[in-house]
């Protein structure tokens, strides 16, 4: 609670590094993200490339459209004042009944929102090699994500990405957590017997 708080995707996603070296420098491992834990998956898979250790078998991302989409920027959420801020957080429909009326809670954790919202809001996208990692991305039908723009993410990889859809808005994984570990463990047991196949 006394760390500052992190605003700017870069520091984020270095900040997120730090906790994970030991266990990417062990090899063995997926990462997931949903929404903007998406995109920093993304962006932590480049970054643990480029200090050359072993990469993720496999990036699981849920709720968001490719790093490259247009549409990343054109939302100012992080600007809105309280109330406007406040309707906006609702309408995502995320938070437990009753947690956006507290004005205690929304006081204490608006300030994390925001930086959050602005370091999604104000990332620049920069091109860069594709991952040599596959890519399963899930949204849901009703978020109302650009369906070119979901497509965006084969840029990001030399595999054929495995996209899929789920009945529900942007938190559509709340009612399909079993459909998503599922899908998971599919994917983590197929690299498996790849990997015993290969040995």
């Amino acid at each position: 609670m006394k760390e500052p708080l992190l605003s700017d995707i870069e520091s984020l996603v270095h900040d997120l590094y730090r906790q994970i070296e030991v266990i990417a420098g062990s090899g063995k491992y997926v990462i997931y993200g949903h929404s903007m834990g998406g995109l920093l998956a993304c962006l932590l898979a480049r970054y643990i490339r480029s200090k050359n250790l072993p990469l993720p078998l496999h990036i699981f991302i849920t709720g968001t459209s490719g790093p490259s989409a247009p549409s990343r920027r054109e939302k100012k959420r992080h600007l809105m004042n309280s109330d406007d801020f406040v309707a906006e957080l609702k309408e995502l429909d995320g938070m437990p009944d009753g947690f956006l009326e507290d004005r205690e809670l929304v006081k204490f954790f608006e300030p994390v929102f925001r930086a959050d919202l602005k370091a999604v809001e104000t990332y620049m996208y920069e091109e860069a090699e594709p991952l040599n990692i596959p890519l399963t991305v899930i949204t849901g039908t009703e978020e109302g994500l650009i369906k070119e723009e979901i497509g965006m993410w084969q840029k990001e990889t030399y595999h054929p990405v495995d996209f899929s859809e789920m009945p529900g808005g942007h938190f559509f994984i709340f009612k399909n957590s079993h459909n998503i570990l599922r899908i998971i463990s599919d994917k983590i047991s197929s690299h498996r017997q790849n990997a015993a196949f290969a040995g």
